[in-house]
Formats: C-alpha cells, structure tokens, sequence
C-alpha cells in the first residue's frame, strides 16, 4: 500500500505546478487492473475521477480501455489525464483513432454498445451512467475528421497534465511519441518510482522533461552497490551516496520481508533536503547477450532510435528483440544473433541496406559487439517489420498490466509477434 506521507506529497505538488488538477470529476482514468480498481497515481479519491472504478476491472484490456475513453469523452472540462502506463493511454488513443465514429454515436445515444471482453450485466451498469450528449458528440465527430495531431488538446482544452505511472525504460519511447503527436503540447508526469512492488521515491518536479525521484527514508529499507561491481561488493546506506554515481538497488521492502536485488540500477542526480534524488537507468535483467557481450536493453533503444533516424519518415512505434537461440530452427543455420521486431509509422518497407543501419550503429555503439561481430561469433543482425497494431495486440495477450519487456523470453509471446511480420 502506498504510504500516506506519499498520497500527499503527490496532491500538493500536483495542486502546486497545476492549479485545477483536484477539481471533482476532473480527472479521466486510462488503467487495465484486472484485480480490482487501483488508481496508478496511488491515490484512490472517487470524487476526482470522471471514470468509473468497475470500467478498468474489466477482464479484456481492450474493452477496459475503450470504455474508459468513452467516459472520459463525456467530460469536456478535464484538467487531468491519468494513465497506469504510457501504452495504455497509447492504446487508448489507437482504440480513438480506429472507432471515433461508433464512440460518438455511443456519446450521442447516451449508449454503451456492446462488445468482446465488456459481460453483459457489468455493461448494463455502466450504460445507466450516462445520457445522451449530442453536443458533445459532435464536437468528437469534428475534431477527429481533422486528423489526429493534437488530438488530445483539443477533445480537452483545459486539460493541464498527463499523469502515467512509468515514464523510463522501454515507456519513454511512449512518451517521447505521444508528446510530438496526439498530446502535443501537454507536460508529461510520473509521480512515483516503484521497484519490486515497493514505492521508494516521489517525483517533486513535475514540469521537467526526464523524471527524478525523491528517495524518501523510511517508506523502504534500501541499499546500494556500487557500479561497477567492486571486486568485494559492500552495499551502502542513504547516506552514503554520491551525486553523479549509479549503483544498484537492494530493497527490503518490509520488515520481516527477504532482502533482494531490485534489479534496477540508480544514478544519483543530486540531493533535497539531504536525501537523495535518482535517475532509473536501467534494469539488469533486461539485456541482450549471445557471446556474453551484455548489451542493456535501454542502451540498444538508443541505438535503435539512431538507425530509425536514418530511415527517412520513419517513425518508431514499437520493438522487441530477441536472441536467436530462442527462435530455434526458425531463425537459421549461421551463428548466434539478434532478431528485432519494429512497428514503424510513415514507411512501409526497408531496402537491405537500411536493415544493415541497425547493425551498424550497434558496432559503433558497441566496441565488444563490434569484435564479435568481426570475428564471426555473432552473426548479422536480422531486422524484421510488423504490421500496425502488433503491438497492442500483444499487450493484450499478455494479460498483465505491467510494462511489457522489450527483451522476449517467452516462447508464446515470440510465436505471436512472428506471426504478425510483413517483411
């Protein structure tokens, strides 16, 4: 459970940098939780949601969403859009993109039109909450026939701020994408770093580009090592930090609990008050290595940003990679490699040489990569085009709605991604 002294930080410096934020039914809530209702930002005030509890409950991520979009659609004033991750609030606006009309006749109707994944009973309870808007519909009906940039903005012109419960790693692509389309112009904030099921810290600084969190004492036992590695590893206090350094996180989350390696690694960005402010860099487990070469997962993004660069209109929606070990025969006789998966916007195929790109910038990035690659232990890159939606797609067969890893493991996960290659 989220600590009280955290509840409140994150209402006063939400009120604080937006004034409006905590207006009643102002917020709309983007957020699958099969389990039951959980508000990601961690505070589960009624009053200040415009979106019903039962809608994210839902057992279909699809359904879930797409019913909470229609109520949030209602609301015109909203001042705040809260999503438990970047990808949902993406899915969401993919969900706007594909069914606008069918939402508005809903809006105008006063109607929620049934559909997989939403049980009858659980549909008829969530119909009586609403009445028909005509009005509202067909400024719905307007404001998409003129295309999507910016859409958000201008469905909800006093909205103040977009709230998502993870902003690092593989979710800042999310991010970086929907800022320069569907919700430009609007600040980004994620209030929490969570690690392990545990709340450690609190982002102070909602205005700023790249989250930072507060490590706050005594929500946790913490612990730190220092990287790299020392040859006798001696986990550090609080106290001990020192700005500018990473370090590796060891959590005791409760007392009585086991103590572990969080398997997130931490670069002290400076201090508040004494206490330390982080950055999340990376997380250990989520690497690729064939030959032992260990290439971060947040490292090969960057990467791969740089080859999509390099494609002219590209744009990067999505990807995974995968050791080549994993796919078996499928991915043929030469030596050990990398599969990687992209959904792309504005291009529809890739010449041999734009592949290579890919491969190229991960030697310049990667001088041990590089090596192995010139002496044949690991063999080229294969790059691999999947069509629109893939993606959404596969969060849904997921069935989790935690971040999805963009280093695949899971032999049913890479069976559905290779179905949905084009080229």
């Amino acid at each position: 459970p989220l600590p009280a002294q955290g509840s409140l930080l994150y209402l006063d410096t939400l009120r604080a940098a937006f004034p409006k934020a905590l207006a009643s039914r102002a917020t709309a809530l983007l957020s699958w939780a099969p389990g039951g209702h959980r508000a990601p930002a961690g505070w589960p005030l009624p009053t200040l949601y415009c979106t019903p509890a039962e809608a994210g409950a839902l057992p279909s991520r699809a359904a879930a969403l797409r019913v909470q979009l229609l109520f949030a659609l209602r609301t015109r004033a909203l001042h705040v859009l809260e999503a438990g991750l970047a990808t949902e609030l993406h899915d969401a606006l993919v969900a706007l993109r594909a069914s606008w009309p069918g939402l508005a006749e809903d809006l105008a109707l006063g109607r929620l039109s049934p559909q997989p994944g939403l049980p009858e009973d659980t549909r008829c309870r969530l119909q009586a909450l609403l009445v028909p808007d005509a009005t509202r519909a067909a400024e719905l009906q307007a404001e998409c026939a003129l295309g999507f940039e910016g859409i958000v903005q201008r469905l909800w012109p006093q909205l103040e701020v977009v709230v998502v419960g993870t902003a690092h790693g593989a979710e800042q692509l999310y991010c970086d994408a929907l800022r320069q389309a569907d919700c430009k112009g609007l600040p980004f904030y994620c209030p929490f770093y969570r690690a392990a099921g545990a709340l450690l810290g609190i982002n102070m600084w909602p205005k700023e580009m790249a989250p930072r969190f507060l490590l706050c004492p005594d929500w946790a036992f913490c612990e730190f090592l220092p990287c790299p590695a020392e040859e006798e590893p001696r986990t550090v206090l609080l106290g001990e930090l020192w700005e500018g350094r990473e370090y590796g996180l060891v959590l005791t989350a409760r007392p009585g609990e086991y103590r572990c390696r969080a398997g997130e690694v931490l670069r002290v960005a400076g201090f508040h008050k004494q206490c330390p402010v982080v950055e999340p860099i990376r997380r250990e487990s989520q690497a690729l290595s064939v030959r032992g070469e260990s290439i971060p997962e947040e490292r090969f993004c960057r990467s791969l940003c740089r080859a999509v660069g390099m494609w002219p209109g590209a744009r990067l929606v999505d990807y995974v990679c995968v050791e080549s070990a994993l796919l078996g025969a499928s991915s043929g006789a030469c030596a050990p490699h990398y599969e990687v998966f992209v959904e792309l916007r504005g291009l529809r195929d890739l010449s041999e040489g734009q592949r290579y790109k890919l491969d190229q910038c991960l030697q310049e990035d990667f001088p041990i990569y590089k090596s192995f690659r010139f002496k044949g232990s690991i063999g080229p890159l294969r790059l691999h085009l999947v069509g629109a939606g893939a993606f959404t797609r596969l969060r849904e067969a997921l069935g989790s709605p935690l971040p999805m890893p963009r280093v695949l493991r899971e032999e049913r996960l890479l069976h559905l991604i290779q179905s949905a290659v084009i080229s």
